[in-house]
């Protein structure tokens, strides 16, 4: 099987295709259905989904170990980041210290230099990252491999979304649906490639890091600070990522209310030294 990281000619993942085809049709018609409801749920879930499953879960805590919870609230953010259709757990998170691993050279699951579209959705759409090794799956998650509760969500990563589905056309019909399920995912599929493509390309470099990251503020707008990307390559393991006040962070804002109620600890926070922008061991 193809190893994990690697861009080959494997032809296209027909099923990835089919589901963002549905995805984005149900995103169009979700227009033609508005409600007020609708939009509120779907409002709710951009933010359950991703600020607090990818930007707070998957990104800031599984991946990088930015800050620590009880693990009952653990498990319970990363079930928000399955709303978000980016996969489970292990796989995000396999993905994407691959990503920092080898970020904008050979290996790099979605870099830019393999070009602009492969950086932002290609890579999900023909290339291998889907059917990565076992083998590599444990190499680069091995604390999730050993959980339990992570193995069966990351085979079930689909169910909470459907509960979801079902829930909205409960309480909201099919407008429901369509704003919060097929319009929001679709949405929040794209933002989330954003970081991939755009804080690769374009925007400005505070640290000088051995790949291409920028801070793109725009991108940071729209996905709760994670385009302050260049920061964050620079400094990996921080849960905040905006390192200067007008660099607005939602998600560690989340992040920094979770210590406030007493369910955050040994939060890594850096700090911006402007005598010293090139911090030690940069990714």
């Amino acid at each position: 099987m193809p190893k994990l990281g690697r861009k080959s000619q494997v032809g296209t993942n027909w099923v990835t295709v089919t589901f963002m085809v549905i995805f984005h049709a149900g995103a169009i018609a979700a227009f033609f259905f508005f409600t007020w409801k609708a939009l509120i749920c779907a409002l709710v879930l951009w933010v359950l989904a991703t600020n607090v499953g990818i930007g707070m879960s998957y990104h800031r805590l599984l991946t990088h170990r930015g800050y620590r919870v009880p693990k009952w609230l653990e498990y319970a953010l990363a079930v928000c980041g399955t709303l978000a259709l980016e996969g489970g757990p292990i796989f995000w998170v396999a993905l994407h210290r691959v990503h920092h691993q080898l970020s904008d050279h050979e290996g790099d699951p979605h870099t830019p230099h393999d070009g602009g579209w492969w950086s932002h959705a290609g890579w999900i759409m023909a290339g291998d990252a889907l059917n990565a090794e076992t083998d590599s799956m444990a190499r680069y998650v091995p604390d999730l491999m050993k959980d339990r509760f992570y193995v069966w969500l990351s085979k079930y990563h689909y169910v909470p979304l459907i509960l979801a589905g079902l829930i909205l056309l409960a309480i909201g019909g099919w407008p429901a649906v369509l704003w919060g399920i097929f319009l929001r995912t679709t949405l929040g599929l794209h933002a989330t490639w954003l970081v991939n493509s755009a804080t690769h390309m374009w925007g400005s470099r505070r640290f000088q890091t051995r790949d291409d990251s920028r801070n793109n503020w725009w991108v940071a707008l729209i996905t709760g600070g994670e385009g302050w990307h260049n920061n964050h390559h620079a400094h990996p393991v921080s849960a905040r990522h905006g390192l200067k006040w007008y660099e607005m962070d939602v998600n560690y804002w989340g992040i920094w209310l979770l210590k406030k109620v007493g369910l955050a600890k040994e939060i890594k926070v850096a700090q911006f030294d402007p005598r010293n922008p090139k911090p030690a061991g940069a990714a």
